[in-house]
């Protein structure tokens, strides 16, 4: 009994140093530095640090962000209020810290000042596949959005 025990621990104890890294997924490995991939109109379907859940936070509309990358332009919805505004964009870099224009209804809850707030947060953007975006901040996923079609 003694002998299976000891035999145990031994495995137990090299199975860690087995483990395959490339078993990790990292955004950053799949970083795609091409700005022209950000074209178009994209659906968050996912925000970072929330306590309320996502649905409560959008629960008529989910924010939608528009990119028009060739005149540094974004626009889009907070899943309450229209936006538009200066978008910087250099390689894998990107910054929303210009002020934007917002149109001005009432918005119950949460979920528009979440989505400012953290968009005011990202300094990197990732596409993993052709219809994910990663917005984030530095080395967290702070927001995922999917591509409309």
């Amino acid at each position: 009994m003694k002998q299976v025990l000891l035999i145990i621990l031994a495995i137990i104890s090299f199975l860690p140093a087995c483990k395959n890294p490339r078993q990790t997924t990292s955004i950053s490995k799949k970083v795609t530095a091409n700005p022209s991939e950000l074209n178009g109109a994209w659906q968050l379907d996912y925000i970072s640090g929330i306590t309320t859940p996502f649905e409560g936070l959008y629960p008529n509309k989910k924010p939608q962000i528009i990119f028009d990358v060739a005149n540094s332009r974004i626009s889009g919805n907070t899943g309450c209020n229209n936006f538009s505004g200066p978008v910087s964009i250099d390689g894998s870099k990107i910054s929303f810290s210009q002020p934007l224009t917002l149109t001005k209804m009432f918005c119950p809850g949460e979920g528009e000042t979440v989505f400012l707030e953290t968009l005011k947060k990202i300094n990197l953007w990732a596409v993993t596949d052709t219809s994910t975006l990663n917005l984030i901040m530095g080395d967290v996923a702070m927001m995922r959005f999917r591509k409309v079609k």
